[in-house]
Protein backbone atom coordinates (compact mmCIF):
# COMPACT_ATOMS: atom_id res chain seq x y z
CA UNK A 1 0.00 0.00 0.00
CA UNK A 2 1.05 3.50 -0.59
CA UNK A 3 1.06 5.07 2.75
CA UNK A 4 1.39 8.48 1.90
CA UNK A 5 -1.66 8.11 -0.75
CA UNK A 6 -3.51 6.35 1.59
CA UNK A 7 -2.98 9.48 4.51
CA UNK A 8 -4.01 11.58 1.27
CA UNK A 9 -7.93 9.64 1.39
CA UNK A 10 -8.01 9.73 4.78
CA UNK A 11 -7.43 13.26 5.08
CA UNK A 12 -9.97 14.26 1.92
CA UNK A 13 -12.45 12.03 3.52
CA UNK A 14 -12.11 13.41 7.09
CA UNK A 15 -12.36 16.76 5.89
CA UNK A 16 -15.25 16.60 3.28
CA UNK A 17 -17.61 14.68 5.94
CA UNK A 18 -17.00 16.98 8.95
CA UNK A 19 -18.19 19.57 6.44
CA UNK A 20 -21.44 17.96 5.91
CA UNK A 21 -22.25 17.32 9.27
CA UNK A 22 -25.52 18.06 9.69
CA UNK A 23 -25.69 20.22 12.69
CA UNK A 24 -25.16 23.48 10.84
CA UNK A 25 -27.55 22.94 8.66
CA UNK A 26 -30.17 22.14 11.12
CA UNK A 27 -29.61 25.58 12.98
CA UNK A 28 -30.10 27.33 9.72
CA UNK A 29 -32.98 25.67 8.68
CA UNK A 30 -34.90 26.23 12.17
CA UNK A 31 -34.54 30.14 11.75
CA UNK A 32 -37.54 29.62 9.63
CA UNK A 33 -39.40 27.47 12.30
CA UNK A 34 -42.70 28.77 14.15
CA UNK A 35 -44.07 27.38 16.41
CA UNK A 36 -47.86 28.07 16.85
CA UNK A 37 -48.24 27.98 20.68
CA UNK A 38 -49.40 24.49 21.65
CA UNK A 39 -47.21 21.86 22.08
CA UNK A 40 -43.66 21.42 20.28
CA UNK A 41 -42.90 17.81 19.50
CA UNK A 42 -39.40 16.18 17.37
CA UNK A 43 -39.42 13.02 15.42
CA UNK A 44 -36.79 12.54 13.50
CA UNK A 45 -35.64 9.41 11.08
CA UNK A 46 -32.62 7.99 9.20
CA UNK A 47 -29.14 7.59 9.64
CA UNK A 48 -28.26 11.25 10.93
CA UNK A 49 -31.53 11.29 12.98
CA UNK A 50 -29.50 11.56 16.35
CA UNK A 51 -27.03 13.99 14.96
CA UNK A 52 -29.95 16.17 13.60
CA UNK A 53 -32.19 15.65 16.76
CA UNK A 54 -29.32 16.66 18.76
CA UNK A 55 -28.66 19.63 17.14
CA UNK A 56 -32.39 20.82 17.21
CA UNK A 57 -32.62 20.14 20.63
CA UNK A 58 -30.06 22.31 21.47
CA UNK A 59 -30.66 25.39 19.22
CA UNK A 60 -34.08 24.67 20.85
CA UNK A 61 -33.24 24.84 24.45
CA UNK A 62 -36.50 22.06 24.88
CA UNK A 63 -39.17 20.16 23.09
CA UNK A 64 -42.30 18.63 24.64
CA UNK A 65 -41.55 14.98 23.57
CA UNK A 66 -39.79 13.42 20.53
CA UNK A 67 -38.52 10.10 19.60
CA UNK A 68 -35.31 9.29 17.72
CA UNK A 69 -35.26 6.12 15.10
CA UNK A 70 -31.74 5.61 13.73
CA UNK A 71 -29.59 2.85 12.88
CA UNK A 72 -27.99 0.48 15.18
CA UNK A 73 -24.66 1.64 16.92
CA UNK A 74 -25.93 5.45 15.77
CA UNK A 75 -27.18 6.69 19.19
CA UNK A 76 -24.29 8.56 20.53
CA UNK A 77 -25.91 9.68 23.65
CA UNK A 78 -29.22 10.93 25.32
CA UNK A 79 -31.21 14.03 24.19
CA UNK A 80 -33.21 15.55 27.13
CA UNK A 81 -37.01 14.35 26.41
CA UNK A 82 -36.26 12.73 23.67
CA UNK A 83 -36.21 9.08 23.18
CA UNK A 84 -33.45 7.53 20.83
CA UNK A 85 -34.09 4.19 19.73
CA UNK A 86 -32.44 1.80 17.06
CA UNK A 87 -33.30 -0.62 14.50
CA UNK A 88 -32.73 -2.44 11.67
CA UNK A 89 -31.27 -1.16 8.29
CA UNK A 90 -31.46 -1.67 5.29
CA UNK A 91 -33.91 -4.01 5.95
CA UNK A 92 -36.50 -3.46 8.92
CA UNK A 93 -36.84 -4.72 11.88
CA UNK A 94 -39.06 -5.50 14.95
CA UNK A 95 -36.91 -2.70 16.69
CA UNK A 96 -37.62 -0.84 13.45
CA UNK A 97 -41.90 -0.98 13.75
CA UNK A 98 -41.50 -0.55 17.50
CA UNK A 99 -39.60 2.82 17.11
CA UNK A 100 -42.11 3.93 14.52
CA UNK A 101 -44.87 3.06 17.08
CA UNK A 102 -43.72 5.23 19.59
CA UNK A 103 -43.28 8.22 17.16
CA UNK A 104 -47.31 7.59 16.18
CA UNK A 105 -48.20 7.41 19.74
CA UNK A 106 -46.24 10.55 20.21
CA UNK A 107 -47.96 12.28 17.77
CA UNK A 108 -51.55 11.29 17.85
CA UNK A 109 -54.31 13.14 18.85
CA UNK A 110 -52.51 16.40 17.90
CA UNK A 111 -54.28 20.08 17.52
CA UNK A 112 -53.94 22.72 15.45
CA UNK A 113 -51.74 25.07 17.95
CA UNK A 114 -49.37 21.85 18.06
CA UNK A 115 -46.07 21.32 15.95
CA UNK A 116 -44.01 18.11 14.79
CA UNK A 117 -40.54 19.13 14.38
CA UNK A 118 -39.85 16.25 11.70
CA UNK A 119 -36.04 15.45 10.86
CA UNK A 120 -35.55 13.28 8.05
CA UNK A 121 -32.19 11.60 6.32
CA UNK A 122 -31.24 8.65 4.14
CA UNK A 123 -32.10 4.93 5.77
CA UNK A 124 -35.65 5.98 7.21
CA UNK A 125 -37.38 3.75 4.51
CA UNK A 126 -35.95 0.98 6.76
CA UNK A 127 -35.66 2.53 9.79
CA UNK A 128 -39.91 4.44 10.11
CA UNK A 129 -41.65 2.01 9.18
CA UNK A 130 -45.21 0.76 9.96
CA UNK A 131 -45.64 -2.13 7.42
CA UNK A 132 -49.17 -3.02 6.07
CA UNK A 133 -48.37 -6.77 5.42
CA UNK A 134 -46.76 -9.05 7.59
CA UNK A 135 -43.24 -7.52 8.61
CA UNK A 136 -41.85 -10.99 7.54
CA UNK A 137 -42.89 -10.15 4.18
CA UNK A 138 -42.26 -6.66 4.50
CA UNK A 139 -38.55 -7.79 4.63
CA UNK A 140 -38.46 -10.47 2.29
CA UNK A 141 -39.63 -7.57 -0.49
CA UNK A 142 -36.46 -5.04 0.95
CA UNK A 143 -34.37 -7.93 0.11
CA UNK A 144 -35.77 -8.67 -2.90
CA UNK A 145 -35.46 -5.19 -4.36
CA UNK A 146 -31.72 -4.79 -2.79
CA UNK A 147 -30.56 -8.12 -5.09
CA UNK A 148 -32.19 -7.14 -7.76
CA UNK A 149 -29.88 -4.11 -8.30
CA UNK A 150 -33.48 -1.62 -8.35
CA UNK A 151 -32.43 1.90 -8.03
CA UNK A 152 -33.11 3.88 -4.99
CA UNK A 153 -36.23 5.60 -6.22
CA UNK A 154 -37.52 2.73 -7.73
CA UNK A 155 -37.67 0.77 -4.38
CA UNK A 156 -39.28 3.09 -2.45
CA UNK A 157 -41.90 3.32 -5.06
CA UNK A 158 -42.83 0.12 -3.60
CA UNK A 159 -41.78 0.49 -0.08
CA UNK A 160 -44.56 3.79 0.46
CA UNK A 161 -47.28 1.55 -0.67
CA UNK A 162 -47.15 -0.53 1.51
CA UNK A 163 -46.62 1.31 4.54
CA UNK A 164 -48.67 3.25 6.88
CA UNK A 165 -46.12 5.93 7.55
CA UNK A 166 -44.55 6.67 3.92
CA UNK A 167 -45.75 8.78 1.20
CA UNK A 168 -47.26 11.60 2.88
CA UNK A 169 -49.13 8.96 4.98
CA UNK A 170 -46.64 10.57 8.23
CA UNK A 171 -48.20 13.84 7.97
CA UNK A 172 -52.00 13.00 7.27
CA UNK A 173 -51.84 11.25 11.11
CA UNK A 174 -50.28 14.76 12.65
CA UNK A 175 -53.22 16.63 10.94
CA UNK A 176 -54.44 19.21 12.20
CA UNK A 177 -50.99 19.60 13.55
CA UNK A 178 -48.47 21.37 11.62
CA UNK A 179 -45.57 19.44 10.52
CA UNK A 180 -41.88 21.60 9.57
CA UNK A 181 -39.94 18.77 7.66
CA UNK A 182 -36.40 19.37 7.46
CA UNK A 183 -34.51 17.33 5.26
CA UNK A 184 -30.95 15.98 4.71
CA UNK A 185 -31.10 14.34 1.37
CA UNK A 186 -29.90 11.01 0.13
CA UNK A 187 -31.13 10.98 -3.58
CA UNK A 188 -29.68 12.31 -6.54
CA UNK A 189 -31.68 15.49 -7.83
CA UNK A 190 -33.07 15.96 -3.61
CA UNK A 191 -36.77 14.13 -4.57
CA UNK A 192 -38.46 15.43 -1.40
CA UNK A 193 -41.30 12.32 -2.08
CA UNK A 194 -38.59 10.09 -2.61
CA UNK A 195 -35.92 10.70 0.59
CA UNK A 196 -36.73 8.23 3.16
CA UNK A 197 -39.89 7.00 1.07
CA UNK A 198 -41.44 10.63 1.67
CA UNK A 199 -43.64 10.06 5.01
CA UNK A 200 -44.47 14.18 4.98
CA UNK A 201 -44.59 15.07 1.56
CA UNK A 202 -46.82 14.36 -1.40
CA UNK A 203 -46.11 11.60 -3.64
CA UNK A 204 -45.53 12.00 -7.32
CA UNK A 205 -45.01 8.37 -8.19
CA UNK A 206 -48.60 6.87 -9.23
CA UNK A 207 -49.25 2.87 -9.23
CA UNK A 208 -48.98 2.02 -12.67
CA UNK A 209 -45.24 2.84 -11.81
CA UNK A 210 -45.47 0.53 -8.94
CA UNK A 211 -47.05 -2.38 -11.11
CA UNK A 212 -44.14 -1.93 -13.85
CA UNK A 213 -41.35 -2.27 -11.35
CA UNK A 214 -42.64 -5.44 -10.04
CA UNK A 215 -42.54 -6.67 -12.94
CA UNK A 216 -39.29 -5.35 -14.59
CA UNK A 217 -37.31 -7.40 -11.76
CA UNK A 218 -39.76 -10.57 -11.04
CA UNK A 219 -40.77 -9.37 -7.92
CA UNK A 220 -42.58 -12.43 -5.97
CA UNK A 221 -45.35 -10.17 -4.00
CA UNK A 222 -48.59 -12.13 -1.98
CA UNK A 223 -51.99 -10.84 -3.38
CA UNK A 224 -52.59 -8.40 -0.18
CA UNK A 225 -49.39 -6.69 -1.00
CA UNK A 226 -50.11 -6.35 -5.14
CA UNK A 227 -53.64 -4.99 -4.05
CA UNK A 228 -51.82 -1.93 -1.90
CA UNK A 229 -49.76 -1.43 -5.09
CA UNK A 230 -53.12 -0.39 -6.85
CA UNK A 231 -54.01 2.01 -4.31
CA UNK A 232 -52.91 5.82 -4.39
CA UNK A 233 -51.00 7.43 -2.02
CA UNK A 234 -51.54 11.13 -0.98
CA UNK A 235 -50.94 13.85 -3.79
CA UNK A 236 -51.48 16.98 -1.72
CA UNK A 237 -50.75 17.79 1.96
CA UNK A 238 -51.81 21.00 3.20
CA UNK A 239 -49.85 20.76 6.68
CA UNK A 240 -46.57 20.52 6.26
CA UNK A 241 -43.42 22.72 5.23
CA UNK A 242 -40.11 21.45 4.07
CA UNK A 243 -36.38 22.70 4.02
CA UNK A 244 -33.43 20.72 2.45
CA UNK A 245 -30.46 20.94 4.84
CA UNK A 246 -27.85 19.16 2.42
CA UNK A 247 -27.25 16.91 -0.43
CA UNK A 248 -24.48 15.00 -2.46
CA UNK A 249 -23.56 18.02 -4.30
CA UNK A 250 -21.93 20.04 -1.21
CA UNK A 251 -20.13 16.93 -0.16
CA UNK A 252 -18.36 16.60 -3.87
CA UNK A 253 -17.68 20.35 -3.23
CA UNK A 254 -16.21 20.08 -0.22
CA UNK A 255 -14.05 17.06 -1.48
CA UNK A 256 -12.47 18.78 -3.95
CA UNK A 257 -11.72 21.69 -1.94
CA UNK A 258 -9.53 19.18 0.31
CA UNK A 259 -8.02 17.33 -2.68
CA UNK A 260 -6.88 20.84 -3.58
CA UNK A 261 -5.65 21.98 -0.15
CA UNK A 262 -3.21 18.77 -1.23
CA UNK A 263 -2.04 19.82 -4.22
CA UNK A 264 -4.36 18.27 -6.53
CA UNK A 265 -6.42 19.84 -9.41
CA UNK A 266 -10.02 18.62 -8.63
CA UNK A 267 -12.10 17.52 -11.51
CA UNK A 268 -15.76 16.56 -10.25
CA UNK A 269 -16.90 14.48 -13.49
CA UNK A 270 -20.71 14.09 -11.35
CA UNK A 271 -22.63 14.29 -8.61
CA UNK A 272 -25.32 12.12 -10.18
CA UNK A 273 -23.35 8.83 -10.75
CA UNK A 274 -26.46 6.01 -10.75
CA UNK A 275 -24.59 2.59 -12.21
CA UNK A 276 -23.42 -0.49 -11.23
CA UNK A 277 -20.87 -0.07 -8.67
CA UNK A 278 -18.26 -2.32 -10.14
CA UNK A 279 -19.01 -0.33 -13.46
CA UNK A 280 -18.05 2.63 -11.81
CA UNK A 281 -14.96 1.63 -10.33
CA UNK A 282 -13.98 0.26 -14.23
CA UNK A 283 -14.47 3.38 -15.17
CA UNK A 284 -12.98 5.52 -12.70
CA UNK A 285 -10.13 3.24 -12.69
CA UNK A 286 -9.43 3.99 -17.21
CA UNK A 287 -9.96 7.64 -16.60
CA UNK A 288 -6.75 7.63 -14.18
CA UNK A 289 -4.82 5.01 -16.83
CA UNK A 290 -5.20 7.20 -19.62
CA UNK A 291 -4.31 10.48 -17.34
CA UNK A 292 -1.18 8.79 -15.20
CA UNK A 293 2.13 10.99 -16.08
CA UNK A 294 0.14 13.95 -17.53
CA UNK A 295 0.83 17.04 -15.88
CA UNK A 296 -0.41 18.18 -12.28
CA UNK A 297 -1.45 15.52 -9.87
CA UNK A 298 -5.44 15.25 -10.11
CA UNK A 299 -7.96 14.11 -8.26
CA UNK A 300 -11.30 12.68 -10.00
CA UNK A 301 -14.53 13.18 -8.40
CA UNK A 302 -17.50 11.34 -8.60
CA UNK A 303 -20.46 11.80 -6.08
CA UNK A 304 -24.19 9.80 -6.21
CA UNK A 305 -25.04 6.15 -5.38
CA UNK A 306 -24.31 3.28 -7.45
CA UNK A 307 -26.21 -0.37 -7.01
CA UNK A 308 -24.87 -3.49 -6.84
CA UNK A 309 -27.02 -6.94 -8.54
CA UNK A 310 -26.28 -9.43 -6.39
CA UNK A 311 -24.73 -12.91 -8.05
CA UNK A 312 -23.31 -13.96 -5.05
CA UNK A 313 -23.24 -14.67 -1.19
CA UNK A 314 -19.86 -12.82 -0.11
CA UNK A 315 -19.73 -9.79 2.16
CA UNK A 316 -19.54 -5.96 1.60
CA UNK A 317 -21.17 -2.56 0.20
CA UNK A 318 -21.33 -0.30 -3.01
CA UNK A 319 -18.45 1.40 -1.97
CA UNK A 320 -16.04 -1.43 -1.37
CA UNK A 321 -17.09 -2.94 -4.59
CA UNK A 322 -16.62 -0.10 -6.53
CA UNK A 323 -13.20 0.39 -4.80
CA UNK A 324 -12.17 -3.43 -5.51
CA UNK A 325 -13.14 -3.08 -9.31
CA UNK A 326 -10.84 -0.21 -9.99
CA UNK A 327 -7.97 -2.01 -8.83
CA UNK A 328 -7.09 -4.12 -11.95
CA UNK A 329 -7.17 -0.68 -14.23
CA UNK A 330 -4.60 1.05 -11.90
CA UNK A 331 -2.25 -2.25 -11.82
CA UNK A 332 1.32 -0.71 -11.37
CA UNK A 333 0.48 2.84 -11.47
CA UNK A 334 2.71 4.83 -9.47
CA UNK A 335 1.07 7.79 -7.02
CA UNK A 336 -2.34 6.31 -8.57
CA UNK A 337 -5.43 5.15 -5.90
CA UNK A 338 -9.21 5.05 -5.89
CA UNK A 339 -12.00 5.21 -2.77
CA UNK A 340 -15.01 4.89 -2.41
CA UNK A 341 -17.30 5.67 0.56
CA UNK A 342 -20.58 6.12 2.01
CA UNK A 343 -20.98 9.33 3.61
CA UNK A 344 -23.28 7.96 6.81
CA UNK A 345 -19.99 5.64 7.62
CA UNK A 346 -21.48 2.18 6.50
CA UNK A 347 -21.65 0.32 3.49
CA UNK A 348 -23.79 -2.02 2.27
CA UNK A 349 -24.34 -4.56 5.84
CA UNK A 350 -20.79 -4.26 7.13
CA UNK A 351 -18.88 -1.67 9.39
CA UNK A 352 -16.58 -0.52 6.57
CA UNK A 353 -17.89 2.79 5.27
CA UNK A 354 -16.35 2.19 2.21
CA UNK A 355 -12.82 1.05 0.18
CA UNK A 356 -9.40 1.94 -0.88
CA UNK A 357 -7.21 0.57 -3.39
CA UNK A 358 -3.94 1.96 -5.39
CA UNK A 359 -1.27 0.25 -8.19
CA UNK A 360 -0.22 -2.01 -5.59
CA UNK A 361 -3.61 -3.39 -4.01
CA UNK A 362 -3.99 -6.10 -7.40
CA UNK A 363 -0.65 -7.51 -7.36
CA UNK A 364 -0.98 -7.44 -3.41
CA UNK A 365 -4.34 -9.23 -3.68
CA UNK A 366 -2.67 -12.26 -6.29
CA UNK A 367 0.47 -12.63 -3.81
CA UNK A 368 -2.90 -13.47 -1.34
CA UNK A 369 -4.12 -16.04 -3.36
CA UNK A 370 -7.19 -13.68 -4.28
CA UNK A 371 -9.02 -13.47 -7.66
CA UNK A 372 -10.36 -10.05 -7.91
CA UNK A 373 -13.21 -10.82 -10.75
CA UNK A 374 -14.13 -13.85 -8.80
CA UNK A 375 -14.30 -12.01 -5.79
CA UNK A 376 -16.94 -9.61 -8.01
CA UNK A 377 -18.91 -12.33 -8.61
CA UNK A 378 -19.62 -13.46 -5.57
CA UNK A 379 -20.12 -9.86 -3.88
CA UNK A 380 -17.16 -10.51 -1.32
CA UNK A 381 -15.48 -6.85 -1.64
CA UNK A 382 -14.67 -6.65 2.31
CA UNK A 383 -12.70 -9.97 2.84
CA UNK A 384 -11.05 -8.77 -0.02
CA UNK A 385 -10.07 -5.55 0.73
CA UNK A 386 -9.37 -6.63 4.31
CA UNK A 387 -7.05 -8.92 3.32
CA UNK A 388 -4.38 -5.69 1.86
CA UNK A 389 -5.72 -3.34 4.47
CA UNK A 390 -8.27 -1.06 2.36
CA UNK A 391 -11.62 -1.30 4.08
CA UNK A 392 -12.25 2.48 5.51
CA UNK A 393 -13.48 2.51 8.79
CA UNK A 394 -15.04 5.61 10.44
CA UNK A 395 -17.66 4.67 12.11
CA UNK A 396 -21.07 6.15 12.11
CA UNK A 397 -20.91 9.82 10.99
CA UNK A 398 -23.76 11.76 11.68
CA UNK A 399 -24.66 12.85 8.10
CA UNK A 400 -25.91 11.02 4.87
CA UNK A 401 -25.84 12.53 1.89
CA UNK A 402 -24.85 9.57 -0.62
CA UNK A 403 -21.69 8.54 -1.69
CA UNK A 404 -18.10 9.91 -3.04
CA UNK A 405 -15.74 8.08 -4.78
CA UNK A 406 -12.32 9.86 -6.14
CA UNK A 407 -9.30 8.83 -8.06
CA UNK A 408 -6.43 10.95 -7.33
CA UNK A 409 -3.19 10.12 -9.99
CA UNK A 410 0.43 12.04 -10.19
Amino acid sequence: MDCSLFQNAQQIIQGSLRAVLPDEAVRRALEDFRPRGGKTLLVAAGKAAWQMAKAAADALGRVDGGVVATKYGHVLGDIPGVECLEGGHPVPDENSFAATRRALELTAGLSEQDTVLFLLSGGGSALFEKPLIPGGELQDITNQLLASGAGIVEMNTLRKRLSGVKGGRFALHCAPARVFSIVLSDIIGDPLDMIASGPAYPDSSTREEALEIVKRYGLRLSPKALALLEEETPKSLENVETRITGSVRELCAHAAAECEKLGYAPVILTDRLCCEAREAGSFLGSILKTHAGQGRPTAFIAGGETVVHLTGKGLGGRNQELALAAAPLIAGLPHAAVFSLGSDGTDGPTDAAGGYVDGGTAAALEKAGVDIPAVLRNNDAYHALQKCGGLLMTGPTGTNVNDVAVGLVQ
